[in-house]
């Protein structure tokens, strides 16, 4: 490796010497760093800044600037990836593992972003469930499961969850497929909306509650909403007091 002959060894460990820093082409925060006239190792423009020509470096001090490269790699590219949308510890850790980012980068990689506060599990769940109540309402018992696989701890999904009003969002999501049950008899809308509240997770006393409260909404509109039919408001009644 020392073609200059500025190189030297103490006690077994090798020590060069930097002869030069350039630039990558195609990433202009990377430095390429050459020891002895010959590459050795690339760093980022931060950590480069801490280097100068002429300075001596052990195999050890190599050792330690490629871990913490691969250290600041990892968070980077963890960044990346929290710039799309918040994701919880489990998802970051997944996505380095499928770049090939050795399993101590990544721990360290997750330390440090925790720290930083870029990664915080309670935050993402409370975010999904404001999130999917929002945009795509869901049961307790979906969300419990979505929050699972996406490696949030037990405790911090059921704090979460505690204050989910499901009645309330029962009712939301129903009031999300009104307009597909329009002109229907009060028994097929009632069998349509209970089939896709069952399909997001809602507990059927929580169904037929949601269903009451939208069929005492429309009712109480100027025109008519659903077709009449043979069973009418009776079986409405009969219905909610089987709950």
């Amino acid at each position: 490796m020392c073609q200059t002959g500025n190189c030297q060894v103490y006690v077994g460990i090798y020590v060069g010497v930097i002869t030069g820093f350039e630039a990558q082409k195609r990433n202009k925060k990377r430095v390429n760093v050459y020891i002895d006239g010959e590459f050795s190792l690339s760093v980022s423009i931060d950590e480069a800044v801490g280097l100068r020509k002429g300075q001596t470096l052990s195999d050890e001090d190599i050792d330690a600037l490629q871990a913490q490269d691969a250290s600041q790699r990892a968070v980077d590219a963890a960044a990346r990836l929290l710039s799309l949308r918040p994701r919880s510890a489990a998802e970051v850790r997944q996505n380095l593992t499928r770049k090939g980012i050795a399993t101590p980068v990544i721990d360290e990689a997750i330390e440090r972003l925790t720290t930083m506060g870029y990664l915080d599990d309670r935050a993402f769940a409370e975010f999904w469930v404001k999130e999917r109540n929002a945009s795509k309402p869901l049961g307790t018992r979906a969300l419990r499961y979505e929050l699972r696989q996406k490696g949030i701890a037990g405790t911090i999904i059921d704090d979460v969850l505690d204050d989910q009003d499901e009645t309330a969002t029962a009712v939301e999501a129903a009031r999300k497929h009104l307009r597909r049950v329009r002109g229907l008899t009060r028994s097929e809308a009632r069998k349509k909306l209970t089939a896709q509240l069952a399909r997001k997770g809602f507990s059927p006393s929580t169904t037929r509650e949601a269903i009451q409260q939208i069929f005492e909404e429309v009712d109480a509109g100027d025109e008519p909403f659903f077709r009449e039919d043979t069973e009418g408001k009776d079986a409405d009644r009969d219905w909610t007091e089987d709950r």
